[in-house]
């Protein structure tokens, strides 16, 4: 999926007014057009500012002003019409996709996170060194059933565990308290008898089980209906990993350490996931299949919630196991195991 010139119009119309310069008795501004062609250019490939700056002939301080200036533009630009909060209805909305696409009801999203990769800071000591051994800013998403980003968070240091990115994530603040305007509890279909169930979203291991986020049965020998649980959630929270390629495909800034200072990093990465949703949104619907290997887990929180909090979650995730060996089994599930 490419920018084709009519989105790149589109583009330049909703941020030209905001990246526009006035040209001064001494020299002619540099465009609107040029401007976002310079801040896309870096995106999309991951190139050295001197490179960029050799390609479009203008000097290295002027692209390393263009690109952070030109990313905070696209991301305060699209964010109230691409990456909104969703509201009830919407919330809704997605769950009813998911329920059709990925066979996971009541489902609000998939969430992953990913390490943006960075060349050292200057003088961050271990912040930003992670378990693999590189550099990074963690990028904390929750997809919805098309692949879409919904809610971000961008700037957690790499060393912290995806279940402390999760703590410390607006997301998962107002997931604990019980803000985000999540819909109210339903029965799930078909299985009125185990009574209401909350709207959840789905993890890997890596993230703590709580009521309304689902993480899979730990271990490799389980019960049947565990390992069907299993698969039913693998194949929901896909969806997250395979935005994370599609994500990587388009904009080859990630295929490379980012050599820029963490904060420029981050307003780059929130550009991305917003362009992400701007490019998937104007262009006609086609059928995208990623192929996604095994993914290591980023290293999760140990017990975090209230006794009581524990066992609501484990309850929930009992009812959706029985759901889906019964009420909710689709026929190709059990040769797949």
């Amino acid at each position: 999926m490419r920018l084709t010139i009519s989105q790149f119009d589109d583009l330049l119309a909703r941020v030209g007014p905001r990246i526009s310069r006035l040209d001064t008795y001494y020299r002619r501004s540099i465009s609107a057009a040029e401007r976002l062609a310079i801040c896309l250019r870096y995106l999309a490939t991951g190139d050295s500012f001197r490179t960029i700056a050799n390609s479009f002939r203008v000097g290295v301080s002027t692209v390393s002003s263009i690109v952070p200036d030109v990313a905070t533009a696209i991301w305060d630009c699209l964010v109230e019409e691409f990456m909104a909060v969703p509201t009830t209805e919407q919330w809704r909305a997605i769950a009813v996709e998911f329920e059709e696409r990925w066979h996971f009801p009541l489902c609000c999203g998939a969430l992953d996170g990913k390490h943006v990769v960075l060349k050292a800071p200057a003088n961050s000591r271990s912040q930003f060194f992670n378990d693999e051994g590189t550099f990074s800013l963690v990028l904390l998403a929750v997809v919805d059933a098309q692949y879409c980003f919904r809610l971000i968070d961008v700037g957690g240091y790499g060393r912290t565990s995806a279940g402390g990115s999760l703590a410390n994530s607006a997301f998962g603040q107002a997931l604990n308290s019980g803000t985000l305007q999540l819909p109210a509890d339903l029965p799930l279909p078909g299985a009125d008898q185990q009574g209401l169930q909350p709207h959840v979203f789905v993890a890997d291991e890596a993230f703590p089980l709580r009521k309304n986020l689902m993480r899979p049965f730990p271990g490799r020998i389980l019960p049947r209906d565990r390992r069907i649980f299993n698969y039913r959630l693998s194949r929901a929270r896909l969806v997250a990993k395979n935005a994370f390629e599609i994500l990587s495909s388009q904009w080859r800034m990630y295929m490379r350490a980012i050599e820029v200072h963490p904060d420029v990093a981050e307003k780059c990465v929130k550009a991305t996931c917003v362009l992400h949703n701007f490019l998937r949104k104007t262009t006609p619907t086609t059928a995208v299949r990623i192929p996604v290997g095994e993914v290591e887990p980023l290293p999760g929180l140990g017990r975090i919630a209230a006794n009581n909090s524990a066992r609501e979650a484990i309850r929930v995730r009992e009812a959706f196991t029985s759901y889906f060996s019964a009420e909710g089994t689709v026929p190709w599930q059990d040769t797949v195991l």
